[in-house]
């Protein structure tokens, strides 16, 4: 609070989930709050990432169902073929991001929140100072929150043009669907436009320098994934390192480590982000940075300078927009002196928007290869479940993870359509500390993709530990 007993003026840095949250939690709680935000409310998740992704992607599941439609008896006359207006569709796309944007800017003024647009950099703990376009201001403050996000990362010989080589900030700007599209990087970023360029109607090449698809999610999810791939007619180019790229005018070409090339009509580079931490002023005012150029915080988001916190991707935490809130809403909570609980990311969902989708919630399979935490586990895959037989889904799997003596319910992962709802349920098993036993005596709707999930937790009723059972 303010050493004066007065009104403690916060300041916040960067207006996506992480500042905009957090400036919500502090004018509820009485703070004189401050936003400086450069490009627009929202941030990157709603201006550039989460919104407009997920809308295109929204928009490939459509072409993706259309595509399995025989499958279901049902067929197109000859003049029905669906084709994608990409330019369209981008528009659209744009519109939506930017509505939200605006919602949310409509919000904080109503609230009380005081919007200013512009460059900010730490002077001290307590100044911040605000560069725009038509004004310049020196900002007191008593609580500083940092939450800039990050930056597409750019390999040093594959520079995007915006034009044909471009980073997922750039994709929307395109007018026409992608020939042949090679996507870079096989991440979350990487998997999940893949996917949905190819639902689109774009041959696409995806270089991946790993053995698999997903390197850092549960590696039974990413067989099923990489196996979909392939079977839809996608190349995937596994333990292939991009050098570089560039633009012929007519096409691309992306040259591998080994000296192969490969050649398509664009190239999309999801080579992984760095934060934007660099400017801000965070070294003078004694704030401490990690190796990679993170922010280091700890569990209420508190920087080494306990005046001042930091939120969302610019700390590394965990890259997701729901993280990057809640770190922010803890931060105020915190430092304005309300009850808080510190960051929990044993509880955090998360989800990756292929078809089919991927979620998560809770330890890790790879925790459990490594011995980190001794459970019962089972997979159980969705092919016999009635419900994907009715809409023609013969991938995926459910998988739950328990405590061997209790039957806690530790964590899972749902390989299906609308993944991430489906994991809800399993959240909200690994929250609350409910048993196998619990969870699978409560009703689900038949049929259901929700049966698998209870029926998975009767399958693990007296599980050993440590033996994965289908």
């Amino acid at each position: 609070m303010c050493q004066d007993g007065g009104v403690t003026k916060v300041v916040i840095i960067g207006g996506g989930p992480g500042g905009y949250e957090a400036a919500l939690v502090a004018s509820q709680l009485g703070g004189e709050v401050t936003l400086v935000e450069r490009d627009g409310l929202g941030g990157a998740a709603v201006l550039t990432d989460c919104v407009p992704s997920k809308s295109l992607i929204a928009t490939a599941e459509v072409m993706t169902t259309m595509h399995q439609a025989a499958a279901l008896g049902l067929h197109f006359g000859e003049d029905a073929v669906p084709r994608v207006d990409l330019a369209g569709l981008n528009a659209r796309v744009l519109a939506l991001a930017d509505a939200q944007s605006r919602d949310i800017s409509a919000r904080l003024r109503h609230e009380g929140v005081r919007l200013v647009s512009g460059t900010a950099r730490l002077e001290g703990a307590r100044r911040v100072v605000v560069d725009g376009e038509d004004t310049h201001e020196d900002l007191g403050a008593d609580v500083v929150l940092v939450a800039t996000g990050t930056t597409p990362r750019e390999l040093p010989d594959a520079p995007c043009d915006g034009e044909r080589v471009l980073n997922w900030k750039q994709l929307y700007q395109l007018t026409e669907l992608p020939e042949r599209l090679i996507v870079v990087g096989s991440g979350v970023t990487g998997a999940e436009f893949a996917s949905a360029y190819d639902a689109l109607g774009s041959e696409v090449v995806l270089v991946s320098s790993r053995d698999q698809v997903l390197p850092g999610e549960d590696q039974d999810a990413a067989v099923v994934l990489q196996r979909v791939f392939e079977h839809r007619g996608m190349e995937v180019l596994s333990r292939s390192r991009a050098k570089a790229a560039r633009n012929t005018g007519a096409g691309v070409v992306v040259t591998l480590e080994d000296g192969r090339e490969v050649t398509g009509s664009h190239c999309l580079m999801a080579v992984g982000s760095i934060p934007n931490s660099a400017g801000l002023g965070l070294e003078d005012a004694g704030v401490d940075l990690a190796t990679s150029g993170h922010i280091v915080v700890d569990r209420v988001s508190r920087t080494s300078n306990r005046r001042i916190y930091a939120a969302g991707d610019v700390t590394g935490v965990f890259a997701l927009a729901s993280v990057a809130a809640m770190q922010g809403r803890i931060a105020m909570w915190h430092s304005l002196g309300d009850a808080v609980a510190p960051l929990d990311l044993r509880k955090v969902s998360s989800n990756v928007f292929t078809a089919p989708e991927i979620a998560t919630v809770g330890i890790t399979q790879a925790q459990v290869d490594a011995g980190e935490v001794r459970v019962a586990s089972v997979l159980l895959p969705l092919g016999g479940n009635a419900r994907a037989k009715m809409q023609g889904f013969n991938d995926g799997f459910v998988k739950l993870f328990c405590l061997p003596t209790t039957g806690i319910i530790m964590g899972g992962v749902v390989v299906a359509p609308n993944a991430s709802e489906l994991v809800h349920s399993i959240a909200i098993a690994v929250g609350q500390r409910i048993t196998v036993d619990e969870f699978s005596a409560i009703f689900t709707v038949y049929p259901s993709m929700t049966g698998s999930i209870a029926e998975a937790a009767r399958r693990l009723h007296q599980a050993d530990p440590d033996v994965l059972t289908s």
